[in-house]
């Protein structure tokens, strides 16, 4: 407050006000000089410039001097030059501004829009006039567009390429008439950016991001974001099975938004009958929740039934009848029963994109993967020094969201054979579980050197110890792989007997590794991690085949903008994945 007072020269009161005009009209006096006394001073500037110029030369400094008043004497001295006086000389322009306040209005606007919107209510404390610029529409108009990424006008506003108009009535009742349309929206037409940003945006800012809701094993991905006038919640589904490559499905939970009171309001989208009352609580750091107030409005008329069979058409994208494995009816079924009893009422943790460094193999994020029976899933890949790790953000009951699912050790490559070896799955699991003995092998040499190493004779043995074991396995502990030059592709081609369940899949891939894959039983029991090996097809497929399963897996890149999503640093996304895996153990 008493910066921005000095800043626009403005006192708390009259008295520091007219304290301030006395004061200026003392310094006015105390400088004033008779003509000859003026006289004198320009002349001896002129003749000091002239003997620093080398006689008169002419230039910006010896205008500045000649022009200069007698009030300048000690600015021009210490290097300063009175820019009233050099602007204009005669003295009848307008007043140079003594302070921020002197300002003309739009000059203030553009100046008080670069400010963030938290200190603008601060900034309108200081004096009337700040307080009328700070109401000005456009500094908010720009806040709402910089900080959360607003359209720039309240009246064109679109929601993901669906009309906000559109998104309302779709799921309300489309066969209702159109005059009932717009009593149904609020009034847009009343708002301004203030309230916008204030009662709507500011207050929930921290929800904004991507989330991970607790499905139990299911898990899922959550992606809130600024969109039009409203603040949205889209669930992110992984296209139809087997059809890995395609985009993202999205279905919104739940949006926030303006009603004509100027209050924002939660609203459940859960459900075929439209927007209804709904709740968000914010207690603990990186962690809210969501809450229904009317289920009745998930409820079908044709009980559930009806129910299991809309929900199956838009997660799978079929019918029952259309699904012959029996035990994929079972899975099915059985995340219909689990996923439905919490009608919408959920809670999420705050999820991160991984960081990405020049020395990783690919650019690291989400990609959509094919498990089998379980149908398409949502993985985070990320890079860790020599490994390339790939976590799970929607799961099953065997392997459940936030497990560790593929660990790719990029420090072990693996040559392919040529096309007619490749398609002989005993060859590729020869190469593959070679490296794997020669990877236990050292962990258990590992682990008894360190159980020698309790002194410092120890740490030299272990030292030596470690050396021996490099030098012995030279030709295969190569380091991380080198992204200076893209590398040439080889042809590739799956084993015959290995099960795929997408039949387009590359003909060709840059590089392959070994990994492992974790595997367990129905409700995560007997985990167990099982090698593989792990093909870079480009830097937006990937796959892995399982050896012990006999089945392969291809990975896609999801491509889809995510916008406050990115992990503020390396300790912040680890100790993320830590906590992920907790919540699901």
């Amino acid at each position: 407050m008493a910066v921005c007072a000095r800043l626009c020269g403005v006192g708390q009161s009259r008295r520091c006000r007219r304290r301030q005009r006395q004061n200026q009209q003392d310094q006015g006096s105390d400088s004033e000089m008779d003509e000859e006394e003026e006289e004198r001073i320009v002349g001896h500037r002129r003749a000091d410039i002239g003997v620093v110029g080398g006689g008169g030369g002419g230039g910006l400094e010896s205008d500045v001097a000649a022009t200069a008043g007698p009030s300048d004497a000690c600015e021009y001295g210490s290097g300063h030059v009175n820019r009233r006086s050099f602007l204009d000389p005669t003295g009848t322009g307008p007043p140079h501004p003594q302070s921020l306040a002197d300002l003309p209005p739009e000059l203030l606007v553009e100046i008080l829009s670069l400010l963030p919107g938290t200190a603008l209510p601060n900034v309108a404390l200081v004096c009337k006039k700040f307080r009328q610029i700070v109401n000005t529409e456009t500094i908010w108009r720009r806040r709402c567009t910089e900080e959360f990424g607003m359209k720039e006008d309240l009246r064109k506003m679109e929601v993901g390429g669906v009309s906000s108009r559109d998104l309302y009535v779709k799921r309300v009742n489309p066969r209702v008439k159109s005059g009932r349309f717009m009593k149904l929206l609020p009034d847009y037409e009343h708002m301004d950016y203030r309230d916008i940003y204030t009662q709507l945006l500011h207050p929930y800012r921290h929800i904004l991001g991507l989330w991970q809701p607790d499905i139990g094993p299911y898990g899922g991905l959550l992606n809130v974001v600024v969109d039009g006038l409203f603040i949205i919640g889209w669930m992110y589904l992984p296209p139809h099975d087997p059809r890995v490559e395609d985009p993202m499905r999205r279905r919104p939970l739940f949006r926030i938004h303006m009603w004509e009171s100027k209050k924002a309001t939660v609203e459940c989208m859960y459900g075929h009958k439209g927007p209804h009352k709904g709740d968000i609580q914010t207690g603990k750091k990186d962690e809210f929740s969501t809450k229904c107030n009317q289920t009745d409005h998930h409820r079908m008329p044709g009980g559930r039934q009806e129910e299991f069979r809309t929900w199956l058409e838009e997660e799978w994208g079929r019918t029952l009848e259309e699904i012959f494995h029996e035990h994929m009816q079972e899975l099915i079924l059985m995340k219909f029963i689990y996923t439905s009893q919490y009608d919408n009422c959920l809670t999420y943790r705050r999820i991160y994109l991984p960081p990405a460094m020049p020395s990783d193999l690919l650019q690291p994020g989400l990609f959509k993967g094919t498990y089998g029976s379980h149908g398409l899933e949502i993985v985070m890949l990320s890079f860790h020094e020599t490994s390339a790790r790939a976590t799970k953000l929607t799961g099953d009951p065997n392997v459940p969201a936030g497990q560790l699912t593929l660990d790719v050790d990029l420090s072990r490559p693996v040559v392919l054979p040529d096309l007619e070896q490749q398609r002989n799955i005993e060859e590729l699991s020869r190469l593959v579980l070679g490296v794997h003995e020669q990877v236990q092998r050292e962990a258990e040499q590992q682990a008894k050197t360190s159980t020698a190493a309790d002194g410092a004779c120890g740490g030299a043995s272990a030292d030596e110890g470690a050396e021996a074991d490099c030098g012995a396995c030279s030709d295969s502990c190569q380091p991380g792989p080198s992204t200076t030059a893209p590398p040439e592709a080889q042809p590739f081609v799956l084993p015959l007997g290995v099960m795929a369940r997408n039949e387009v899949y590359p003909r060709s891939c840059r590089k392959c590794f070994y990994g492992t894959g974790l595997i367990a039983g129905h409700g995560f029991t007997s985990p167990e991690r099982t090698p593989g090996l792990f093909v870079l097809f480009d830097e937006d497929r990937f796959g892995f085949i399982w050896l012990e399963l006999k089945s392969f897996s291809l990975y896609s890149r999801l491509t889809d903008h995510l916008a406050h999503a990115q992990a503020p640093n390396m300790e912040r996304f680890e100790a993320m994945l830590r906590n992920m895996q907790s919540w699901t153990s």
